[in-house]
């Protein structure tokens, strides 16, 4: 049976699809939630964000975070207790399977996923187990999860993950044609919660809610890639600009390594994630998967959209990397076309860093 979040009850929600199914859409008026999730004229952010379809995996024991630190993309050993980081289980040709966010209360590390992924991943995990001291349960039943651009007080005793992005980690890079203190990734502290699933109502009381639209917006103009939207396939992290919160390049060895080390030292993704400024002129904006053009070539894919309370639409594309930074876009919607401009996340020629000269692509300062 699909979930279904008990908001859903509340007035006005409207349920969404794709990824975020299951949760709302938006409450009646999805621009005043983007404010109230924001912080708007000088008012602080008071909207938190629905997100109890996320899938939820534990690991106890002993030896959890060894053991996740020689499977993954992160360094985690030393995971101190509430410290919220990223990591990646890649294949062995160093593509994305799993991207999950990653907070230890000092017993247990808990791994908050995409809906899909929980089963998966858990599953995965109990196959790698061994004789090694971890138990992994998914308890996605059990456990809900609620986003917020700002600390929530009231929800102190709650066990919280905090973004890392868009700080460079330890042993990360950014491969971002802009400094740090300037990335727009800075205006969305994002934080998520673990509530236990049957206290889910009570611990949201009467608090404004935000829809899944408007968590979208702020976090495609924040720039974050979403495992599911902006992956495929074939998605490897440097293409995303995910070594600087999901990859350790100093660490030991774990499956996808190879392919992380060649293409960051000697090689360069095939493609890059942009963001995208869309002609506001018309009435619609372009759905997730439309195909994007330079003059009359297709370079790539929209892989999120949405309508920015302030920008207007907005979007996520992955695109060939060599594509001109300057040329203008076209994104095309079955016919409907709409004209783009694109700010670059991913440098045209990241990768590649032995012998090169430094200063463009970044590593931790």
């Amino acid at each position: 049976m699909s979930y279904l979040s008990p908001l859903l009850n509340r007035h006005g929600a409207v349920q969404a699809a794709g990824l975020d199914a299951g949760v709302a859409a938006h409450y009646g008026d999805p621009n005043k939630e983007q404010r109230l999730l924001a912080g708007y004229l000088g008012k602080p952010p008071s909207a938190v964000v629905d997100l109890s379809h996320r899938g939820v995996v534990t690991v106890s024991g002993p030896d959890r975070l060894s053991w996740l630190n020689t499977l993954s993309s992160q360094s985690v050993t030393n995971l101190a207790p509430g410290v919220g980081t990223e990591l990646l289980l890649l294949s062995v040709q160093g593509r994305i399977e799993f991207d999950a966010r990653v907070v230890d209360d000092g017993a247990t590390t808990w791994l908050i996923v995409e809906a899909d992924e929980a089963g998966p991943l858990a599953a995965w995990l109990n196959s790698m187990k061994f004789m090694l001291r971890v138990d992994v349960s998914d308890v996605s039943a059990d456990w809900a999860v609620l986003g917020s651009v700002v600390e929530v007080p009231e929800w102190n005793g709650q066990l919280a993950w905090t973004d890392p992005w868009p700080h460079v980690g330890d042993g990360g890079w950014s491969y971002a044609a802009i400094d740090e203190d300037s990335h727009p990734g800075l205006e969305r502290p994002w934080r998520e919660y673990l509530v236990p699933a049957a206290e889910l109502v009570a611990t949201v009381g009467d608090r404004p809610l935000a829809g899944a639209w408007a968590a979208e917006a702020l976090r495609i103009a924040a720039w974050r890639p979403r495992r599911g939207a902006e992956t495929d396939e074939k998605t490897i992290p440097h293409e995303l600009d995910l070594l600087r919160t999901a990859v350790h390049l100093e660490k030991g060895c774990y499956k996808g390594q190879e392919t992380v080390a060649r293409v960051h030292n000697l090689g360069h993704p095939p493609r890059r994630l942009v963001f995208l400024q869309l002609d506001g002129s018309q009435h619609t904006i372009p759905a997730a998967g439309s195909e994007v053009f330079s003059g009359d070539r297709k370079v790539g894919v929209v892989t999120s959209v949405a309508q920015h309370y302030e920008m207007g639409p907005i979007a996520l594309a992955l695109i060939k990397r060599t594509v001109d930074p300057e040329a203008e876009l076209m994104v095309d919607d079955a016919g409907e076309k709409y004209v783009a401009s694109q700010e670059t996340i991913v440098a045209t020629d990241a990768g590649q860093v032995v012998g090169r000269a430094t200063g463009f692509l970044r590593a931790p300062r």
